[in-house]
């Protein structure tokens, strides 16, 4: 699975876990990372997504339609995966 979200961009972070005596050990901070299928009315296919929860609720407020060709217009990657949808 892809380490980073597609929609938000959210990437791990890196920190220490500081114990009880105050010693320190690398660690990290991973997004909460989910796969999920979204259906494009537009084009008529199902597309499959790599998003955090921040991403999921971005999608639910904005649109797929729309968080969709903002990633085609940004990200060469995405719009490598997910064509370059129907010319309207």
């Amino acid at each position: 699975m892809a380490t980073y979200c597609e929609v938000t961009g959210r990437r791990p972070r890196f920190g220490k876990t500081v114990s009880h005596s105050h010693r320190r050990t690398s660690r990290r901070f991973d997004p909460n990372l989910q796969r999920k299928r979204y259906f494009l009315p537009g084009e008529n296919r199902w597309i499959r997504l790599t998003v955090s929860a921040k991403g999921i609720k971005t999608i639910d407020a904005q649109g797929i339609e729309a968080v969709v060709a903002r990633l085609r217009a940004t990200d060469p990657d995405v719009r490598r995966r997910l064509g370059p949808g129907r010319s309207s």
